[in-house]
């Protein structure tokens, strides 16, 4: 259906460059990678799928890639709303697609086009209903993605099982709620529904680092039992909750004297990386197999990738890692998801 692929890579502004060094190391000299625009990369190569692509990202991990599409078209940064609607319309029809589709835009990088994402999302939306299309926003076997960049309308098409995210570029948008306690949660939240993560309901979950109790909150809506290890105090409506036991202790003492196997271990912790995933293998002998540890690991600014990939390898023992990638909340982080393995 879609050949001679140019594979469209999405990823946070800052890390851009550290994806194209991911992919570039992982494709080989055969593949090319190039940057065009703030937040998005094209990778070619002989044979080259999105599919390939988007399998050698989960499995490698590469973690900076967080969205995928396949290039279907550019339009001139001065081509009109009605234009693009009306090529976006064409491209659909000639990959044959039928019945619905997810439409996705977003921005990357400013640029001055008279109108932004929702209004371009409604006149693409309007073309292909009027056409007899049903058009969703997401949660369909396919989807067209729309970028506004700075050098033009990137129109792109692929299955969505190939895009990484099911959101536009990646970019989940969680809104701020009253019960909210810390921006933290947004991470936990995130992860949850990107990589679609089903906690055990009445399951025991240990919060490292919990204080003052964001990710101890995520976990009781999910209504587990949570132990919440921190020497700082829990913001009160965490604390007078009957199912959150608060252990005023380091992580480290609290392993030394914890008897309770946990079906979920959280580690949200500021510190070194190949600290925090020491912590997650000590922590291992706590966790029932089968039981899902989340940790982020604070990446700093040099040897990024033989970081991340050494601490992937000291996790690799206990656990069998599921997910690694930068979040739209991470910032300068990544999220690991791993089960624990054994019997």
């Amino acid at each position: 259906m879609f050949d001679e692929q140019r594979v469209v890579v999405s990823a946070a502004e800052e890390s851009l460059p550290l994806a194209i060094r991911e992919l570039e190391l992982d494709f080989g000299p055969e593949a090319k990678v190039e940057q065009i625009a703030p937040e998005m990369a094209v990778i070619t190569a002989p044979g080259l799928t999105a599919q390939e692509v988007a399998d050698r990202c989960i499995e490698a991990p590469l973690v900076f890639p967080r969205h995928i599409t396949v290039q279907a078209a550019t339009l001139a940064a001065g081509t009109g709303i009605d234009q693009v609607a009306e090529a976006a319309l064409a491209e659909v029809r000639e990959a044959g697609i039928e019945g619905g589709l997810a439409v996705q835009v977003w921005a990357s990088g400013r640029s001055d086009y008279g109108f932004g994402p929702a209004a371009l999302f409604g006149a693409i939306a309007g073309e292909l209903e009027e056409a007899g299309f049903s058009v969703a926003k997401s949660g369909r076997d396919h989807v067209l993605s729309c970028c506004l960049t700075p050098n033009g309308i990137l129109l792109g098409l692929n299955e969505t099982r190939d895009s990484l995210s099911d959101w536009p570029g990646g970019g989940v948008r969680l809104s701020k709620t009253r019960d909210q306690i810390s921006r933290a949660e947004f991470k936990l939240e995130e992860a949850l529904r990107e990589f679609g993560l089903d906690l055990p309901a009445g399951g025991r979950a240990v919060d490292f680092g919990a204080a003052p109790g964001g990710w101890t909150r995520i976990l009781r809506q999910r209504r587990m039992h949570v132990w919440a290890v921190d020497p700082g105090d829990l913001d009160e409506r965490v604390a007078r909750d009957p199912q959150v036991k608060h252990l005023k202790l380091t992580a480290g003492r609290f392993l030394r004297s914890n008897r309770t196997v946990f079906d979920v271990a959280v580690n949200d912790m500021r510190m070194d990386p190949k600290l925090s995933c020491d912590l997650m293998v000590r922590a291992a002998e706590h966790l029932a197999p089968g039981a899902l540890a989340i940790v982020t690991l604070k990446t700093g600014s040099r040897d990024v990738l033989a970081t991340i990939q050494a601490c992937l390898a000291s996790l690799a023992g206990p656990y069998e890692v599921l997910h690694a990638r930068q979040l739209r909340h991470n910032r300068h982080e990544i999220t690991v998801i791993a089960r624990r393995t054994g019997e």
